[in-house]
């Protein structure tokens, strides 16, 4: 995520410190949309522990801290607490991110603990490190509550056997009375990046001293030749999560030389008599680090990603909405399955693609008073036209804070969004004016607006 555009769109004076405060802090902001917030472990380790929380274990007063901390996020109305064992996500300096640091049983059980306390909230976490399905299950048992994993994908791997396996632990846990549900995307996962921010390639160990570096840093890297040989090994042994698709990346964006836009990086290093390792670092310090590519890294055979989606354990999710915005944009994964997997493919009927875009969230998330049409309910409505909506292809614009960029999808075949009962957009245009009329949306305190 853009630092510069977090700064430049919060600003220098936060109206909040506490997590009540910032639910406060958005409901008095107005949204167009309904919100519902979980509490993320990240922030709160690293506001109890400061900086020793990308470096150590947490002490049992500290792990008490954060219980209250969440038990007080609770009551104001967060929908539950989140966390990460990803090895993918590194933080500044390239530190792994606090939650990372948790020890499973000593912090994280013990946290969600309050949510089976205060009898409220989900659990929502990344798979990784000693946290696999069988925490899961055991943290749905202890608090009584739903839990909801990222991510079951097709082409990769975490905490051991392909996605088919996965998918049978996960009833195997169901049939054995824990409430744990599977994250699964109806879409190929392709990151698009530039070597500023080479996500994709940060969970391998050559790439520490990338991470931690500045601008100026990397580029001094990127020439040296033992890091290019460490990258090369890294690659060849398959030593990094979602590596299959490595042979398969793509150049999209080469400022000096646009010929080289959307053609294969392993054909262009042939031609140029070089390794593919060779010609991406060679590009990319050729143009201050701007070349971006496209790589593949997950879900690809869509016979199996098929039957991810038909598995009745799992909730349609991972749209990263919010994060990667300039590398991926799966958040239209909505219109992509009604045009794609419904309309295109004939694999999923109308019907049930709607209630997995509706009632199953719903239910998973314990929100209350939508994900149904039905008489006492919210009137959260999108109509749209079976026979033309899909999701756009994707897009790069500059219209975050600090003028930073993101990737887009725009929308076919949606007549109107309806959220609680007011026309918020209609054909493709605002219907509502934020600077004259009341924003339609709700913050959904423990998954209801009431």
């Amino acid at each position: 995520m853009n630092a510069e555009a977090l700064k430049a769109g919060l600003g220098e004076d936060w109206s909040f410190e506490s997590f009540p405060e910032y639910l406060d802090a958005i409901e008095g902001n107005g949204m167009g949309i309904n919100v519902g917030v979980l509490m993320g472990h990240t922030p709160i380790r690293l506001y109890v522990m400061g900086e020793d929380s990308t470096e150590r274990e947490a002490t049992p007063e500290e792990v008490e801290q954060m219980r209250e901390i969440v038990r007080e996020g609770l009551r104001a109305g967060a929908m539950g607490f989140a966390s990460s064992k990803a090895p993918t996500h590194i933080g500044a300096g390239g530190k792994p991110v606090p939650s990372r640091l948790a020890v499973y049983q000593d912090e994280i059980l013990q946290i969600a603990k309050v949510i089976g306390e205060e009898k409220t909230g989900i659990i929502q976490s990344t798979i990784g490190g000693d946290v696999l399905q069988e925490q899961f299950a055991e943290m749905s048992k202890v608090a009584d509550c739903n839990v909801t994993w990222t991510a079951l994908l097709q082409g990769i791997s975490l905490g051991g056997g392909d996605h088919r396996e996965q998918l049978k632990k996960a009833a195997q846990l169901v049939a054995d009375g824990a409430r744990v549900y599977p994250q699964v995307s109806p879409r190929a996962l392709n990151f698009e990046m530039n070597f500023k921010a080479p996500f994709v390639f940060e969970s391998m160990k050559v790439f520490k001293p990338v991470s931690a570096a500045d601008f100026d840093g990397k580029k001094a890297i990127y020439r040296q030749p033992e890091f290019r040989e460490g990258f090369k090994k890294t690659l060849e042994k398959g030593m990094s999560l979602g590596m299959a698709g490595w042979p398969k990346t793509v150049i999209s964006f080469c400022p000096s030389n646009p010929a080289l836009d959307e053609r294969p990086l392993f054909e262009v290093a042939a031609e140029r008599g070089q390794h593919p390792v060779d010609t991406l670092l060679d590009l990319s310090l050729e143009n201050e680090l701007e070349m971006r590519i496209r790589m593949p890294i997950a879900n690809h055979d869509e016979d199996e990603v098929e039957v991810l989606l038909k598995d009745p354990n799992v909730v349609v999710g991972l749209s990263d909405g919010g994060a990667h915005a300039s590398q991926l944009c799966d958040a239209c994964f909505s219109t992509y399955m009604l045009g794609h997997w419904v309309r295109e493919k004939g694999a999923l009927d109308l019907e049930y693609a709607v209630y997995l875009l509706t009632s199953r969230p719903a239910d998973v998330c314990n929100i209350t008073d939508r994900g149904r049409l039905k008489e006492g309910l919210a009137a959260d409505v999108v109509i749209f036209d079976a026979d033309t909506v899909g999701a756009g292809e994707l897009k790069r614009v500059y219209d975050f804070p600090a003028g930073a960029d993101r990737l887009i999808s725009e929308a076919s075949g949606i007549d109107a969004v309806i959220v609680n009962g007011v026309l918020l957009r209609e054909r493709g245009a605002d219907r509502v004016d934020p600077a004259a009329d009341s924003l339609p949306g709700r913050l959904l305190r423990h998954g209801a607006a009431a």
